[in-house]
């Protein structure tokens, strides 16, 4: 992991008007840094704007407002040629391996769709290169004539990292991608991330809800609720330290294989629900649910501060 920045998110929103003045608020205020070489796990709750951060980073949604700079550009404002090249160096592996492969067509045909849309190889150069992407994901050269219905999720999702691969992109978007296997392959295609991006210097921004396997994968993690970040630190230090109470929750939540440990430890349970982001709270977000909630966390929005370094929290208690 180097020192440069390679994407710079400020204060992006992502809102969606539903009509009849109805605006759902799914991602706001969003600022992050992440390192050329690093992987930054994002994790919270089902619905709390993970996915949809993803997806405006790379522009399957368009921003309402903030910016992203990715290699000092910033992509919101990128059209023609300039677009192009955005995308082949910033791909996205989706979170059900079978939704997002075409049934229709080969696996050697899906995993060469970025090879033709950007005329990178044809003909003999197409087949090395589909042949050369299957054997760095763990499959062979005769699944290239296959369709994707004749594989496992664990293959299926294989398959997905290596159409993101082709066109050799230096950023990668990973959007829940072990979230539709089953326990015994999520380590697997984990240590296979791991490995693609000490062979191929990638870039991650790994979006998930399993807070152990993120912890496995990531250099440093945000933790979002209600479409805000609330702490951004490094891997070890968040489950060393956690300082937002929403954090502490969910880290009181992850089963530790110890018997002994588990029986005696106190869990935090959240009561009532997560509010719509149709409707969100005054102030603080979470302060509806928070147990350490004051006066003051229903008036303002906590800024986001530094209060270690390296260890950013938005919360009053700070």
């Amino acid at each position: 992991m180097s020192d440069q920045t390679i994407l710079s998110i400020r204060n992006m929103k992502k809102h969606f008007d539903l009509g009849q003045g109805k605006i759902l608020k799914a991602v706001d205020n969003f600022s992050i840094d992440i390192k050329r070489g690093e992987t930054f796990g994002l994790v919270g709750e089902s619905g709390c704007g993970k996915s949809t951060a993803g997806r405006t980073i790379i522009r399957l949604y368009e921003a309402t407002d903030g910016e992203v700079i990715f290699n000092g550009e910033n992509v919101h404002k990128l059209s023609g040629r300039k677009m192009r090249e955005f995308h082949r160096n910033m791909q996205m592996v989706f979170q059900d391996p079978y939704a997002s492969l075409n049934p229709r067509m080969t696996v050697g045909n899906i995993i060469a769709e970025g090879l033709d849309i950007h005329g990178v190889a044809s003909g003999s150069k197409r087949r090395e290169r589909v042949i050369e992407l299957l054997d760095a994901v763990g499959l062979n050269a005769e699944h290239a004539s296959r369709f994707p219905h004749e594989f496992s999720g664990g293959q299926r999702q294989r398959i997905g990292i290596a159409r993101a691969l082709a066109i050799e992109p230096q950023f990668i978007i990973a959007d829940e991608p072990i979230s539709a296997l089953d326990v015994s392959v999520q380590a697997q295609v984990v240590n296979l991330f791991k490995k693609l991006q000490k062979d191929r210097g990638l870039t991650y921004l790994f979006i998930a809800h399993d807070l152990a396997m993120v912890k496995h994968i990531s250099d440093r993690i945000g933790v979002m609720y209600l479409g805000n970040l609330v702490e951004v630190t490094t891997s070890k230090e968040l489950y060393a330290n956690p300082l937002h109470p929403y954090t502490e929750s969910l880290l009181s939540a992850i089963p530790i294989p110890d018997p002994e440990i588990e029986r005696k430890r106190e869990r935090i349970i959240l009561k009532g629900e997560v509010p719509s982001p149709l409707n969100p709270p005054s102030g603080c977000p979470f302060r509806t649910r928070c147990p350490k909630a004051m006066d003051q966390c229903a008036v303002t929005m906590p800024p986001m501060k530094e209060v270690e370094p390296g260890h950013f929290v938005s919360c009053h208690l700070y």
